[in-house]
Formats: C-alpha cells, sequence, structure tokens
C-alpha cells in the first residue's frame, strides 16, 4: 500500500491562513478531499494521512470527519491544547475517533526557546503517550538539540520528525543539522518524514541533484524501517507539482530493495501511526 504520510486540508480565508502570502497565490484557495483525490489517482496512491494546518479543536474535529467520509483518509494528525489540564477528556473524546493517529503543536512558531521544556505541555505529552498516539514534531533545524532533550524526557512516546526539521536547503547540507539529525535518529522511538523540503530551498528553485543530500542523510541516519514518504501538499505547489516531488522521490529508492521501498513508501508510516 502506497500512503503519502503528510498533507493538509483547508477552506481558504485570509484571516485563517495568514501565513499564505503574496507569494502563495498558487494555494490561495479550498483544498478538500476531491482535490487530492484528482491529484493521487494518476500515482497510484492508496491512502493519506491529513495533518492540522491551524490550532484549533475544530479543525481537528472537521478532519476527524472528513476522514470519516473518505477511505483514502487513513489516519489524522491533530491539535489539542497540551498544556491544558483537560487535555485527558479532550483526547478521550477524541479517540472514540480510530482515525485519530497522532497530535502536533506547530513549535517551529513558537517564540520562546525553553518552549519544549514546559512542565504544562510535557504533561499534555504524557496525556497522548497514555493513549498510544504519535506526536508529530515541527521544528527549524536550529531547534533539533532541544527536541532531542524533549524527546529523551518521553522514552515510551512514538515521535515523527516533520519535514526532516526544515533545513534551509542551499547547497550541500550543514554539518550541524546533519549532526543532529543522526543524533535524533539513534532514539528508536524517532521516525522522520522526507517532506516539505521544497519549500526550504530559498526561492523554491529546486533540482534532485540539489535535494539528493539531504535524502542521503537522513536515509543514512532512520534506514527504511523509520523513514516515509511525504508531500505536504498542497503547501508544496508552491514550489513543485505532487507528480514531480514524487518522481524525486521514487527515483531515490529506486536502487533500494523492493521490501525497502514498500518501507519508505507505506510500511514505515503505517507502523509508526497504526494505520
Amino acid at each position: 500500500m502506497k500512503i503519502d504520510a503528510h498533507h493538509h486540508f483547508w477552506k481558504y480565508s485570509t484571516a485563517e491562513y495568514g501565513w499564505i502570502d503574496d507569494s502563495m497565490q498558487a494555494i490561495r484557495r479550498d483544498f478538500l478531499p476531491a482535490d487530492l483525490a484528482a491529484t493521487l489517482k494518476p500515482h497510484k496512491v492508496d491512502g493519506v494521512v491529513s495533518v492540522q494546518a491551524r490550532q484549533t479543536l475544530g479543525e481537528t474535529r472537521w478532519l476527524l470527519s472528513l476522514a470519516q467520509e473518505n477511505a483514502l483518509i487513513k489516519g489524522v494528525v491533530g491539535w489539542v491544547p497540551l498544556v491544558d489540564k483537560a487535555v485527558g477528556g479532550l483526547l478521550d473524546e477524541l479517540v472514540a475517533n480510530s482515525k485519530l493517529k497522532g497530535i502536533r503543536h506547530v513549535v517551529q512558531g513558537e517564540p520562546d526557546p525553553k518552549f519544549l521544556e514546559g512542565v504544562a505541555f510535557n504533561a499534555g505529552l504524557r496525556e497522548v503517550t497514555a493513549r498510544g498516539l504519535a506526536y508529530d514534531i515541527l521544528i527549524f533545524a536550529r531547534q533539533l538539540p532541544a527536541a532531542i532533550a524533549f524527546v529523551d524526557r518521553h522514552p515510551n512516546q512514538i515521535f515523527v520528525l516533520d519535514h526532516i526539521a526544515k533545513p534551509v536547503v542551499q547547497g550541500l547540507p550543514d554539518p550541524t543539522w546533519a549532526r543532529a539529525i543522526r543524533e535524533l535518529a539513534r532514539r528508536e522511538n524517532v521516525y522522520c518524514k522526507l517532506s516539505g523540503v521544497v519549500t526550504e530551498v530559498p526561492g523554491w528553485q529546486w533540482t534532485p541533484e540539489l535535494l539528493r543530500p539531504y535524502f542521503d542523510v537522513v536515509m543514512e541516519a532512520f534506514g527504511p524501517a523509520r523513514l516515509m514518504f511525504g508531500s505536504d501538499w498542497p503547501v508544496c505547489l508552491v514550489a513543485s507539482e505532487y507528480g514531480r516531488w514524487l518522481g524525486f522521490f521514487e527515483q531515490c529508492v529506486a536502487p533500494l530493495p523492493t521490501g525497502d521501498r514498500s518501507l519508505l513508501f507505506g510500511g514505515t508510516a503505517i507502523e509508526a501511526y497504526k494505520l
């Protein structure tokens, strides 16, 4: 089964999606399950993991309702207020829908460099662990040391690193980023998505030759059993058509054994998210 482990849906409005600026005209519209299905059909993708784009309970419930209505959606990574003392009850309500597979917070947008040390946030994550859900780590590369310490506080939690920690993709990989990726990957409870990379290229002008060294770093660090394909559709559309990004990934994994390719294109996501 071929799985796209990272994409988003939204009903676009300037008020709710202010981060979509004038340079992103291509994604200033609604993106809904019918749009995704049409995009995926020629590429024979069998299922997707839908990830939160707004930090609201309303969006989480909306994504779960879409998952109930669309067999293509195999799982949802939603948002809950992890710092809220009542988060356990909220999670109990949400996990009644079996399509909830993970939780994410937009840590990359938190101005406090010690955000991941917060007592309330860590208490909230323990509630996630208790319910067997994954947690998606959304950070910038500079936040990797804090993320490593965060992971070490939760050895029983399954983590999924989004977008290979969003390094600036310009020339050869920054050795500091590569070292931190390798260190994080030493924790066997951490998985990684090769997703969201094309939009980290300044000017969004990318080539397979530019991106290949970044694939090589995460492939070496995590291996096929803990690395997974994700498109970051529709955000990726500002820099790449779906087929072009998928083609790059296929080119990278083509020399690998069939079993490894199966893991990268679905098996790893199925395991990490219990799809």
